[in-house]
């Protein structure tokens, strides 16, 4: 594994090589390729100087920042094609008090964290109704297997006021799930997401978008026929259902205010369920976890609120998951988290008003063309509670201050510190963790 990370580090700097030796042309949030989208009768006319995007493919919020690259395209009658790669490598350690020895025993770890390939494109371009498509594929490291990502083929369909997804994708609850990790403000999402929601799932999603009314909506159903048995897939069916409110937006002023809630009903696979979180540290065993308990159903419901005013992000996300068990007498779990972020430098995250998410920041003068990239200061904290009737997995909470350096749209730096609570195993115990990662996509 050492050898490997070795040779993915290599990878990684040689890249950025071919960045300095290009000279990646000076941009900003208003001339980014990514935020311009190209004409297209289905799209929302966009102009060049927006914080929104007003488009989105199949790819979703796994689409690779798209720069001046002409090497991995491909444009013919039929289709067209774009590859791209995304590596993620971390390194964590930790400092524990007696408590948090006895619940866990924790030693500094460098690992792989993502390591995946991504192609989009169009299909039969030439057509008036827009087909876009997408293909993934990612090495699992806790696994040690590959797995089949993002998915499927996107039809554009103004008659209905949005996009229908077939495939394998994100389920469309949680706009912090709905992200992808390379785009988002902390290394990890929060605890209770990773708990309850699963990573992907296979079925058919609904995009919808009214400019007019400012709203916005995620329905989806999906099931485990093709994913059966696969480390993500916990539910047997699941229909979700993500509805969002903009009372602001505005291009003009730079402000995004996104409210929105959160519904899901699952049957679990198999008719069993077990809920469980790493500490948001990629290398740390699990700190909260139910164990497998019988389940018929789930019900979920949850909130989720973001205000963005030019550098200042603001945001919160919660909810709730009651579980239909008899054997453990319909245990209910909770929680969530609440995030501010600041960006320092010319840059900002654009938001995408089909999706109903944030993109990654894009600085203005990235550090291989000469200036300074962009740093972002983060604060988060986050709580979960996996402990209900006769289910005892545990109460974890976290705060975490970072600081992400972003050399440019394809190289990231983090770096953060978090103090963690735990309360399982009638202990309470503190852990500080010490966190960095590399991050590379193109």
């Amino acid at each position: 594994m050492k050898a490997l990370l070795r040779l993915l580090l290599i990878f990684t700097f040689a890249v950025a090589q071919i960045y300095a030796q290009q000279g990646t042309p000076p941009s900003s949030a208003a001339d980014n390729t990514r935020t311009t989208p190209e004409k297209d009768s289905q799209d929302t006319p966009q102009p060049p100087n927006t914080s929104l995007e007003n488009k989105i493919d199949a790819m979703e919020s796994d689409e690779p920042p798209d720069r001046t690259f002409k090497w991995n395209r491909y444009e013919g009658p039929y289709f067209t094609g774009r590859w791209g790669a995304g590596l993620l490598i971390e390194y964590a350690a930790y400092a524990q008090d007696d408590a948090s020895k006895q619940q866990f025993v924790l030693h500094p770890q460098e690992k792989l964290r993502d390591f995946r390939f991504i192609l989009g494109g169009k299909l039969f371009p030439h057509l008036e109704r827009r087909i876009t498509w997408s293909a993934g594929i990612m090495y699992d490291a806790p696994n040690h297997q590959w797995l089949i990502r993002q998915t499927g083929v996107m039809i554009a369909v103004p008659e209905l006021w949005g996009h229908f997804f077939i495939g394998r994708t994100k389920e469309g609850f949680s706009m912090n799930k709905v992200m992808t990790g390379y785009d988002g403000w902390t290394m990890e999402r929060a605890t209770i997401s990773d708990a309850s929601i699963p990573i992907l799932a296979d079925g058919i999603k609904w995009l919808g978008y009214s400019p007019k009314h400012k709203f916005l909506w995620n329905a989806g159903y999906f099931n485990d026929v093709f994913s059966h048995n696969q480390t993500f897939s916990t539910y047997g069916s699941q229909e979700v259902l993500r509805l969002v409110f903009l009372p602001i937006l505005s291009d003009e002023k730079d402000k995004v205010l996104h409210v929105g809630v959160n519904l899901r009903f699952g049957q679990p696979e198999d008719n069993k369920i077990r809920f469980r979180s790493r500490p948001e540290a990629f290398p740390a065993p699990y700190f909260v976890d139910t164990g497998s308990f019988p389940s018929s159903s789930t019900r979920m419901l949850g909130y989720e609120a973001y205000y963005r005013q030019n550098r200042w992000l603001f945001g919160s996300e919660y909810w709730w998951i009651n579980v239909s068990s008899r054997a453990q007498q319909d245990p209910v779990f909770h929680g969530g988290d609440i995030v501010a972020t600041y960006l320092f430098n010319d840059a900002r995250r654009v938001y995408n008003t089909i999706g109903g998410y944030f993109r990654a920041v894009s600085p203005a003068r990235s550090v291989f063309s000469g200036g300074p990239g962009a740093w972002e200061a983060v604060l988060r904290f986050s709580y979960v509670d996996l402990d209900s009737k006769t289910v005892q997995g545990g109460k974890f909470s976290r705060i975490t201050p970072m600081v992400n350096w972003h050399m440019s749209d394809n190289v990231r730096l983090e770096m953060a510190y978090g103090y963690g609570h735990l309360d399982r195993f009638d202990l309470n115990g503190n852990t500080q963790f010490f966190q960095t990662r590399l991050q590379l996509q193109f």
